[in-house]
C-alpha cells in the first residue's frame, strides 16, 4: 500500500506549499500538482494520479474540494476509486472512505462543501448584478478613447492610411479599431 497525494491550486499566484507540506508529513510517497480550476474536466497531473493509483493504495488530498468539479463528480471520483480498491483520505476533514464512517462523513461534507461554492458564487452574481444597476462595469478598461477615435477617422478620412496603419499608429488592434468605428456608425477599410 502507497500513499499518493494529490495538490491543487487554481491559479499561478496562488501557492500550493501548505498542501504540498501536509501531504509530505501525511507520507505521501509521491505527489501530483496541478495549477488550473477544478471547474475543467481534464487536469493533465489528476489525469496522471488517477492512472497511477492501484489497488490499496490511499489517494490523499488536503480538501475535499481539491479532487473535484462538484457533489456529484466528487462522489463519482469516490466510487470509482472504491471499486478499484483504492481509499480516499481528505486530512482537513479527517475522511477515509476505506471505513462506513468516512463514507458517511464524506459525503456529508461534500454536499456541504458544495453548497458553500453556490452561495460565494451566488453573492458574487448578486453583487455584480448590483454593481451593474448602479452604472458600474466590471473588467479591463478600453483602450480606445474619443481622442483616439476621432484621430483614426480623420486618418482614414485622408485615404492616405490603411486600416491597419491607423490602429499601429493610435495603439490599438484593427479587430479593436473596426469594432469602434462599426459601433459608432461608420466603417471603412
Amino acid at each position: 500500500m502507497a500513499r499518493i497525494g494529490y495538490a491543487r491550486v487554481s491559479t499561478r499566484t496562488q501557492n500550493d506549499d501548505s498542501q504540498i507540506d501536509a501531504l509530505t508529513a501525511a507520507g505521501c510517497a509521491r505527489i501530483f500538482r496541478d495549477v488550473c480550476s477544478g471547474k475543467l474536466a481534464s487536469r493533465p497531473d489528476w489525469d496522471a494520479c488517477l492512472d497511477y493509483v492501484r489497488d490499496g493504495d490511499e489517494l490523499v488530498v488536503t480538501r475535499l474540494s481539491r479532487p473535484a468539479r462538484s457533489v456529484q463528480h466528487l462522489t463519482e471520483v469516490v466510487s470509482d476509486l472504491g471499486r478499484r480498491g483504492i481509499g480516499l483520505v481528505v486530512l482537513e476533514q479527517d475522511i477515509n472512505t476505506s471505513t462506513s464512517t468516512g463514507r458517511l462523513l464524506f459525503h456529508l461534507l461534500a454536499a456541504l462543501d458544495e453548497f458553500t461554492a453556490d452561495l460565494i458564487s451566488e453573492s458574487t452574481i448578486d453583487g455584480l448584478a448590483a454593481a451593474r444597476a448602479r452604472g458600474r462595469r466590471g473588467g479591463r478598461p478600453s483602450v480606445m478613447t474619443p481622442v483616439k477615435l476621432a484621430t483614426a477617422r480623420q486618418l482614414l478620412d485622408s485615404q492616405q492610411h490603411t486600416l491597419a496603419e491607423v490602429a499601429r499608429t493610435i495603439g490599438v488592434g484593427r479587430t479593436t479599431l473596426y469594432r469602434h468605428l462599426s459601433e459608432n456608425g461608420k466603417e471603412d477599410d
